[in-house]
């Protein structure tokens, strides 16, 4: 729903709904995010790419309300005016970016971006067909790079985006904000001290889209590469890496089989997580989810990842935030350290096994078929 077309009622109630939520701050930026989208710049071309440095290291690729409201938020707020080029295939958008967050410049051509020998560091927020395109290019430069979701939208793309890495050992991580918050990160915690197996199960209401939305464009991989990745790729991360594999996965759809759907998986150690996603109409709060999780003692459930309650045995534990927290500063803001802190990169196991899987769920619910898949090979 574009609320900047909504009767100022409306308006005003959405914003004191964000702010309880998001906070003051956070919620100006996304308002500041819906008007940027409209925004014109009539009779603008292109600024040339500088011909020398000038201490600007970051480029982005794709410059819509994500872009924006998050990546280019998050690293100007933490290390200050560092973005030397933007660049999307809508000028307007790349103009409106590069002025607010004061970029060198602004650009149509993703190459320009690229190829610019004093960026050494490129977040891809893009269409999702060109994440991995763009990302193997850059890899190929010797650029570190943060792809957000979905890293890929097939297979080839899999298996060239994990060679490249290889290749030039490409220090990629992917943009999975989830794992990163903070309630996701303690969740995590409990579940690893406990032993056995895990009952995983989410439920997820997002958003209604119109059905000529470029997500459903066939080279784009509809929602479920668009949307239910998140769920698919934290789940996978809740299990301990080595109980991973095989994995079977269960479809269940209803008639819009990227809207109204369940997803069963059955992990290598007897773990199973479910996670059904739900598109019926505007959640006035955005995107809500809910976590349940049993594995040995522990009884877990998060809630829109602002408040999260383990019981342990007799033990209580309750954390609830002030502001929700999807983890969004921390991905990014992790990605930037990516250049000097190996360990803060994926490793080509993670974004393999992440992609495939999420591939592998969107051929089961397109074909109703149960697909058993296998884990990550050094070969």
């Amino acid at each position: 729903m574009d609320y900047t077309q909504q009767k100022i009622r409306v308006k005003i109630q959405k914003v004191v709904r964000y702010v309880r939520l998001f906070g003051l701050i956070r919620t100006l930026t996304k308002v500041q995010a819906h008007y940027h989208m409209k925004k014109e710049f009539v009779g603008r071309q292109s600024l040339p790419v500088p011909s020398g440095p000038t201490g600007k290291h970051v480029g982005i690729l794709g410059c819509g309300k994500f872009a924006y409201a998050n990546v280019a938020y998050y690293v100007h707020k933490k290390y200050g005016s560092v973005i030397r080029g933007v660049m999307d295939t809508d000028l307007n958008k790349a103009i409106s970016l590069a002025q607010r967050y004061r970029a060198d410049y602004y650009t149509t051509s993703a190459e320009e971006v690229i190829n610019d020998p004093h960026i050494d560091l490129i977040y891809i927020v893009s269409n999702h067909a060109s994440h991995a395109e763009y990302a193997i290019a850059a890899i190929r430069l010797g650029k570190a790079v943060h792809i957000e979701k979905p890293h890929v939208v097939n297979e080839d793309q899999l298996i060239r985006l994990c060679a490249a890495i290889r290749e030039h050992n490409g220090r990629v991580r992917l943009g999975f904000n989830r794992p990163e918050s903070a309630l996701g990160l303690l969740l995590k915690q409990y579940l690893d001290a406990q032993s056995g197996s895990s009952m995983i199960n989410w439920f997820v209401a997002g958003h209604a889209i119109e059905a000529d939305h470029w997500y459903f464009a066939e080279e784009e991989g509809g929602r479920i590469l668009g949307n239910l990745c998140h769920w698919i790729d934290f789940t996978l991360r809740l299990i301990p890496a080595q109980n991973r594999f095989p994995i079977q996965i269960i479809p269940t759809r209803s008639r819009q089989s990227d809207c109204d759907i369940s997803v069963s998986y059955v992990f290598g150690d007897g773990s199973i997580g479910i996670i059904t996603f739900s598109a019926k109409g505007h959640t006035f709060e955005g995107v809500r989810e809910t976590l349940n999780a049993h594995k040995g003692n522990l009884l877990a459930n998060l809630s829109d990842f602002s408040e999260l309650r383990l019981d342990i045995n007799s033990t209580v534990v309750r954390r609830r935030l002030r502001f929700r927290n999807h983890g969004h500063k921390q991905s990014v803001l992790k990605s930037y350290l990516m250049q000097t802190d190996e360990s803060k990169r994926d490793s080509v196991a993670m974004i393999w096994e992440s992609g495939y899987l999420i591939l592998k769920t969107k051929e089961a619910l397109d074909t109703s078929t149960i697909i058993s898949v296998a884990g990550f090979r050094d070969s």
